[in-house]
């Protein structure tokens, strides 16, 4: 009789592995180079008539794609050939994302020959552009994915990929920002101007619940968080009187978070946190931009946009975290 054979054990090369210390800091430097690629070719649409896809902005764009591409790809050979399975857990839809954001730049070569150079919000709403963001959008969440799969607490390169990530979404929602489009503000009653007050909070607090899902938040992570996306936002109309506003936001959220502690197992204290991020996000920004009389908006009008934002955004929580009377 043969002796029974141990059962057969596949093994995953990324459950074994975790990302060296270089890895992550490679994936967001080279997604960071990417994005500022991004919106450094919205700032030249911004500026310029724009005629051809091969423009000096596209070549930024691209070479930061080709950086990561080959950052990813590089990690991912294993045996002299290209093993999805060789990258450490979360990165795998960072590769697919690579593979995406390539078709998405062959689509958009065809798409502007075609159609022409797409502006305004044209250039927003795109197919081919939706296929890059979404491309960009998994090459750049990496690191969070893989502090994930750690089920660890979120360390500094999923914070900055978190923000990265946040750009991309507040990026491809600019028309509907009113920090972006600051002439949302000089204009009395702008519907789309409060619209985007309900929008952009809400973005920002399905992040930060969604990193505080995953555990306590380093020291300073939400002025990072905003900073980073902040900054490239700003960049493409130039609004850089905001930034420090911005900045002053995200200190006092995490002015907030310390006192608060918001944790998956306090979620009344993660609902108040949700319900005042948008008076802090807005409060100093609407006050800058009127003392230095570029605010048409009346305080009736300021008031309503942040008080909806705030109600929006608690619901979000209650959804993300209900607590137990809601259950």
């Amino acid at each position: 009789m043969l002796p029974a054979l141990p059962p057969l054990r596949i093994r995953r090369l990324s459950t074994s592995q975790s990302p060296s210390g270089f890895f992550p800091w490679a994936v967001v430097l080279a997604s960071g180079l990417m994005l500022f690629g991004v919106h450094l070719d919205a700032w030249a649409h911004h500026r310029f008539a724009l005629e051809s896809f091969f423009t000096p902005w596209h070549g930024l764009l691209y070479s930061g794609y080709a950086l990561l591409a080959a950052v990813l790809v590089i990690r991912a050979r294993h045996g002299g050939r290209l093993s999805p399975a060789a990258l450490p857990d979360g990165y795998g839809l960072s590769l697919v994302g690579a593979l995406l954001f390539g078709l998405g730049g062959l689509v958009d070569l065809g798409w502007h020959t075609r159609f022409g150079i797409e502006v305004d919000v044209e250039a927003l709403l795109s197919p081919p552009h939706l296929l890059l963001a979404f491309g960009a959008g998994l090459m750049v969440s990496g690191p969070l994915r893989a502090a994930s799969a750690r089920q660890q607490a979120l360390d500094w390169p999923a914070v900055a990929s978190w923000g990265l990530l946040l750009s991309v979404l507040t990026f491809f929602t600019a028309y509907v920002n009113p920090l972006a489009e600051q002439e949302l503000f000089a204009q009395s009653g702008n519907a789309l101007g409060g619209a985007g007050v309900v929008v952009q909070s809400l973005l920002l607090v399905g992040t930060l619940l969604s990193a505080l899902r995953r555990g306590p938040l380093p020291r300073g992570a939400a002025t990072i968080l905003l900073g980073l996306s902040s900054a490239l936002m700003l960049l493409v109309h130039q609004n850089f009187e905001l930034l420090l506003p911005l900045l002053a936001a995200g200190l006092m959220l995490d002015f907030l978070i310390a006192v608060l502690h918001p944790t998956p197992a306090r979620p009344q204290a993660l609902q108040i946190f949700a319900a005042t991020l948008p008076v802090l996000l807005f409060t100093p920004v609407v006050m800058t931009l009127a003392l230095r009389g570029e605010l048409a908006w009346s305080f009736t009008f300021a008031s309503g946009a942040v008080l909806s934002a705030a109600f929006a955004s608690w619901c979000l929580s209650l959804v993300v975290f209900p607590s137990q009377k809601f259950q």
